[in-house]
């Protein structure tokens, strides 16, 4: 009897566990088949939003030529910023977009900018932050030339480009996002590499569609932030030769400090690879100097980034001009922390802003970290300071000092006279002073003479910067002579030491 029960009630479990298991079956067939239909109605999606082969065209470097895919609000931007250009936008609300920077450049300098046209040839971390600049800071005109698409890594930099923009034409890319912002801003686009043959159109007058062809004005100014050499020094040269005004982005790549960001002659800037080569290239063409660079001044060290060489592996792969997209273009990933292009790209803007409206523009030239060089101008300063003494009182006090430190003179070379002297505008071999002849003469500071301190009486204003050469000339004949700077130098130079002192009195308050 018992054995009965057990063969019924096993048969009982049986038929649940048969239950079981053709419910789960028809449940996963069912989820598979939602899944399925779902990935049917996602790709035939997809095969929508593929263009017709007739319309998909490739430029020559082998990306693609549409501008973008567009939905309503960005067809609804895209008609007001067509109105907008045509001039059916109310100039009180520009004026109200603007009036930052009406406050700061005057009205004068404004309206310089909202006339102007700029060129940007490289549309990545650097190009894309510049541009994104200009247009807020009210520049009317602005050409955009780039080849490359967006991609993915792209977004670690770009300024504008979201996942929306991955695979269109960054030229195309920026314009749109930046319509959303200065609808009134004409963008002309040139979805191309910049090569030499191209560049009378590319660098050529402003005569876009948008304006109807109508007006033929030169560019005011060019940014370059190529990351390829070949293509920079030919864009670089061409300004050169054909007398436009161009700054240069050098390299972002592997930076990390940007108290080390610096603006300046290209031939001051240092301790950058991009720079360097492109430096050296120019310098064969007959090209030496004239050419404003934005570069970093920092220097590798150990747990630094760098450019690691190609792997075996790549190497295998065949010759290494074959692996790239283009000829002579990079084939590997160039470390960049995000942060730093756009600080280049913000620097170059920011000198074409202030170039275009007029406001004044000087650099500190050079390394900022010059130590060895002010303990040097220190040292000098205080050798020539004793013989003065010693020259009114027959000796030289035990102990004498000047009142000046290696923070004071970085002050004085950098920030009052911007690294250049005084009278010839040399950037090497400089030194420090005195302008003029005391009153009273050379002597020490009685008053700290009875706290014990023995300085000389000197005070910051009355130094100037020079070459050695200048210093020892001026010496003997003004500080040891019976002339005046006034005898021995041009109304010019004369000026420009009134306002460096005007300035540092200035400055003095803020220290």
């Amino acid at each position: 009897m018992s054995q009965w029960l057990g063969s019924q009630n096993y048969s009982h479990q049986t038929q649940l566990v048969g239950a079981a298991i053709v419910g789960g079956l028809a449940a996963a067939a069912t989820i598979y088949s939602l899944q399925n239909l779902r990935r049917n109605v996602a790709l035939g999606d997809l095969k929508a939003s593929i263009p017709p082969l007739s319309l998909l065209k490739l430029t020559d470097f082998g990306g693609a030529s549409l501008r973008t895919s567009t939905n309503k609000e960005d067809e609804r931007n895209a008609a007001l910023a067509a109105r907008a250009r045509r001039g059916d936008y109310d100039d009180e609300l520009i004026m109200e977009q603007l009036a930052r920077n009406r406050v700061f450049l005057t009205d004068e300098g404004l309206h310089k900018l909202r006339q102007s046209f700029v060129i940007v040839v490289g549309l990545g971390g650097v190009g894309s932050h510049a541009t994104t600049a200009l247009a807020r800071s009210g520049v009317a005109m602005i050409r955009l030339i780039d080849f490359d698409q967006v991609t993915l890594s792209s977004l670690n930099r770009h300024a504008v480009a979201t996942l929306a923009d991955v695979g269109i034409p960054k030229v195309h890319c920026v314009r749109k996002r930046l319509e959303l912002v200065s609808p009134w801003v004409r963008f002309d686009c040139r979805n191309e590499l910049f090569r030499v043959e191209a560049a009378p159109r590319l660098l050529g007058e402003w005569n876009h569609e948008l304006h109807g062809g109508e007006d033929r004005r030169k560019p005011d100014y060019v940014i370059d932030c190529i990351d390829n050499i070949d293509s920079k020094v030919a864009l670089l040269l061409y300004c050169y030769q054909h007398n436009i005004k161009v700054v240069s982005s050098m390299g972002a790549g592997c930076k990390s400090d940007p108290s080390k960001i610096c603006l300046g002659d290209i031939s001051n800037s240092t301790d950058d690879p991009l720079s360097r080569s492109t430096r050296r290239r120019l310098r064969v063409l007959g090209v030496k100097e004239g050419i404003q660079v934005v570069f970093s001044s920092e220097k590798p060290g150990p747990g630094k980034a760098e450019l690691l060489p190609l792997s075996e592996e790549e190497f295998a792969k065949g010759q290494v001009g074959e692996l790239g997209i283009l000829p002579d273009f990079r084939v590997r990933i160039l470390p960049v922390l995000g942060t730093m292009p756009a600080m280049f790209g913000y620097a170059a803007a920011n000198h074409v802003i202030c170039a275009v409206a007029g406001y004044p523009l000087e650099y500190r030239v050079g390394d900022k970290s010059r130590e060895k060089l002010y303990a040097g101008i220190l040292a000098a300063l205080q050798t020539m300071e004793a013989k003065l003494v010693k020259s009114i009182t027959g000796n030289i006090p035990l102990g004498l000092r000047i009142p000046l430190n290696l923070e004071d003179v970085a002050y004085l070379i950098e920030e009052v006279f911007r690294g250049k002297s005084v009278i010839s505008g040399l950037t090497t071999r400089l030194a420090l002073v005195r302008w003029e002849r005391p009153s009273d003469g050379y002597q020490v500071e009685p008053t700290w003479e009875k706290e014990g301190q023995i300085f000389v009486r000197l005070g910051l204003g009355e130094l100037v910067c020079v070459t050695k050469e200048e210093a020892q000339r001026h010496e003997r004949e003004v500080l040891r002579g019976n002339k005046s700077p006034e005898d021995l130098y041009a109304q010019e130079v004369l000026h420009l030491v009134s306002k460096r002192q005007q300035e540092e009195l200035s400055f003095s308050r803020f220290r």
